[in-house]
């Protein structure tokens, strides 16, 4: 009976593996979309790209939950536990271990993507409220016509 219960472990522990990698193979795809939506003028897409990262986070969340569970009962590590129970899995282990490097990497570069777009975002809003200002009052008190101030020409960055 332990026996069949550690194969049976065993193979749900590399199919929960190989479900990991594939996942976190699909978050590569939406980084990179995510990036592409970034560097272009197609942010509408990253809306529906921030729902999907969500949905696929949690999955990945729960598989690596799944693992760290099964690997606790033996007090090893993944690649440790590979090379013991199943060195068939040592590739996907560490693709999955290269995928997650680069999926930081991604990540990482995608939020200064955004830290800039939210800078000029930012820097045109202060132009434009800067201009609604010197224009708001277009006649002062006494009738006569406002000169706006000297400030920035609208569309100048």
């Amino acid at each position: 009976m332990t026996h069949l219960k550690t194969a049976t472990s065993t193979t749900e522990l590399l199919s929960n593996l190989n479900d990991e990698c594939e996942a976190l193979r699909a978050f590569v795809v939406l980084l990179e979309d995510e990036r592409r939506a970034l560097l272009g003028q197609h942010t509408e897409k990253l809306l529906p790209l921030s729902e999907a990262k969500i949905q696929l986070t949690d999955k990945i969340t729960a598989l690596a939950r799944a693992r760290q569970e099964h690997l606790q009962a033996s007090g090893l590590d993944m690649a440790a536990w590979l090379k013991e129970n199943a060195t068939q899995g040592l590739p996907t282990w560490q693709e999955t271990r290269r995928l997650a490097a680069h999926l930081q990497r991604l990540n990482q570069t995608n939020g200064e993507l955004i830290q800039i777009k939210l800078r000029y975002n930012q820097q045109a809003l202060g132009v434009l409220y800067g201009a609604a200002q010197s224009t708001a009052g277009l006649y002062g008190a006494d009738g006569q016509p406002n000169q706006p101030s000297a400030s920035r020409i609208l569309g100048s960055v």
